[in-house]
């Protein structure tokens, strides 16, 4: 039978990653839960949009995790769905963004309104969330281009460098500002040759 918590331990001493747990919901609050998995009670802080779609405590529940590792503590953040866990992941990978401010994307936004605004270069909808600011929501912006998966008629999955154009023109950019963007750029891999397109575009 299959362990309430999942885990995965190297061999290569790294920390044992928590990537689920289920058990029975003890306790929340405004920013966490706890949830009890055999006797042990697992805190775990989670987005507000998560967190009104729990059930009530004393249910069990199931909630994906990352294990945020620093050298003087570890912390637990839980999600209803993976893909929110996966966008936490590529918003602490960007620059600036620690796992508090991710959360409060997550939570203000969540994750499918968060793909529209970092396709439609929207930085109005990104500075709603406390504490980014113009300056900062265009960096994220771009720095999230290449990592988020856009929405429907964001960017196509398959072709070459027609779906690379197809994708920056459904980003804003101008005809010039494309050729300039996929000049030399070789190869049939779509998230490769966005992400090289982008990165150029970035420099300018």
């Amino acid at each position: 039978m299959s362990s309430p918590v999942q885990c995965a331990a190297g061999t290569d001493r790294r920390p044992v990653v928590i990537g689920r747990v289920r058990g029975e919901l003890v306790a929340r609050t405004a920013e966490a839960v706890t949830v009890d998995v055999g006797g042990v009670g697992y805190e775990i802080a989670m987005p507000t949009r998560d967190l009104v779609a729990l059930p009530n405590v004393g249910e069990e529940v199931v909630i994906h995790t990352h294990l945020h590792v620093r050298e003087d503590q570890m912390a637990l953040f839980g999600f209803a769905e993976e893909d929110g866990r996966t966008v936490f992941r590529h918003l602490i990978a960007a620059s600036g963004v620690g796992p508090k401010l991710a959360l409060a994307i997550l939570g203000a936004l969540g994750p499918d309104r968060l793909r529209a605004a970092v396709a439609a270069d929207d930085v109005d909808t990104l500075t709603t969330v406390p504490g980014i600011g113009v300056r900062s929501a265009q960096k994220l912006v771009l720095d999230l281009r290449a990592r988020l998966a856009l929405p429907a008629g964001g960017i196509p999955t398959t072709g070459g460098l027609g779906a690379v154009r197809s994708a920056l023109e459904g980003l804003g950019y101008g005809s010039a500002e494309i050729r300039e963007a996929v000049d030399g750029l070789q190869g049939d891999d779509v998230e490769v040759l966005l992400r090289t397109a982008l990165q150029r575009l970035g420099r300018r």
